[in-house]
């Protein structure tokens, strides 16, 4: 089921939904459709930053034309890359940009790269490790590993994490959600 909702959502754990919900008053039909167009602008113009890899992290806050970026690249120059291009959407009246560049690190770098290695080198995880935006995304801070992105059932969900958990670092966050509670979320923009 990786087809339509996987290619709409896979930035849900890099764009995370529930923080676009923050309106407290209900949006008309017109007015969510025009949001939820709006989000997946910024969504494809993130996930088409070619610098975007699974060691980065962005989610998305919209409010009245307003787009908030918040996340982790492993790069400076990624962090104002992503804001000109989400700057650029049409509908975007300002961006607020609260990415944070993470720490340089040669361990840090060894060990989120040590744990794709597995991850996409599962045989479950295989297929995705060729698309050009895999969907489990790997954020290593000072050996703090936060597992972020969609996956397809619990079962993936629960690898995931045991593979990441296999290697040496300080603490595994599991964000990832199903691809169920994802479209979920993305029906409640």
């Amino acid at each position: 089921m990786r087809s339509r909702i996987g290619a709409v959502i896979t930035l849900t754990a890099t764009l995370l939904i529930p923080a676009v919900v923050a309106s407290a008053a209900p949006l008309a039909p017109a007015a969510q459709e025009n949001k939820l167009q709006l989000f997946r602008s910024v969504q494809r113009q993130v996930l088409q930053y070619p610098h975007y890899t699974v060691f980065d992290s962005v989610s998305v806050q919209i409010d009245n034309g307003t787009v908030t970026l918040i996340g982790k690249v492993t790069m400076p120059y990624k962090r104002s890359d992503i804001e000109r291009r989400v700057a650029g959407v049409a509908g975007v009246r300002q961006v607020v940009n609260q990415i944070e560049v993470l720490p340089v690190s040669k361990g840090d770098d060894d060990l989120r790269l040590a744990i794709a290695r597995a991850i996409y080198g599962h045989p479950t995880f295989r297929p995705y490790a060729s698309m050009v935006n895999p969907p489990i995304h790997i954020i290593v801070e000072r050996n703090r590993v936060t597992l972020e992105g969609v996956v397809n059932d619990e079962a993936e969900r629960l690898l995931a994490r045991s593979i990441a958990r296999t290697f040496d670092a300080f603490q595994v966050t599991d964000l990832l959600k199903t691809e169920a509670e994802a479209s979920s979320d993305l029906e409640n923009l």
